[in-house]
């Protein structure tokens, strides 16, 4: 008796989670409060890690070192800065689409913007790596030109959040403990 009890408990168990499958494939992706904590959850490691990252290329940038130093460090600044912006694309990718109005667009509107953050220090890293270090006044320019051009490109990947409007979703930023 227990034996088919437990037996009809399991089968039960995976008829059950085959209909919630099948229930979420139908209805679409993670409600907005789940998709809202999962992009924060992504987004949070990542502004921390550019934070660092950009405090530390500002610091390389006044710090007495040789111009090979320099480029070494700010390659592998970059560098840091490209794969963590890769890294939180993934995880964006990863929540999926909301399960809202526009819930195609916005997550695409976000992967799009990391897409073009993560493309913006991959240009500095290789203008950088591709400078040469044997004038250090040509170097120092090179680099101010890379960071110039990598603001600039780092300004235009702003998510444009009024094309993106979403009742349900500025809710759910505005209430998940994870976005705060």
């Amino acid at each position: 008796m227990r034996t088919c009890r437990a037996a009809t408990a399991g089968k039960l168990t995976v008829v059950l989670a085959t209909v919630v499958l099948l229930a979420g494939a139908c209805g679409g992706g993670p409600s907005p409060r789940v998709w809202a904590a999962a992009v924060c959850e992504a987004l949070t490691p990542w502004r921390a890690e550019i934070s660092k990252l950009t405090s530390s290329t500002q610091q390389q940038m006044t710090a007495q070192t040789t111009p090979a130093q320099a480029k070494e460090n700010l390659v592998r600044l970059f560098a840091g800065a490209e794969k963590a912006s890769e890294s939180a694309r993934r995880r964006v990718e990863q929540a999926g689409v909301p399960d809202t109005e526009h819930g195609e667009q916005v997550s695409a509107g976000f992967l799009s913007s990391l897409e073009k953050v993560r493309d913006a220090y991959g240009r500095a890293r290789r203008t950088i790596a591709g400078l040469g270090t044997g004038t250090p006044t040509e170097f120092y320019d090179g680099v101010r030109g890379a960071v110039e051009t990598l603001n600039k490109e780092y300004d235009a990947s702003a998510l444009d959040t009024s094309k993106l409007n979403s009742e349900e979703l500025k809710e759910a930023f505005d209430e998940v403990p994870e976005c705060r």
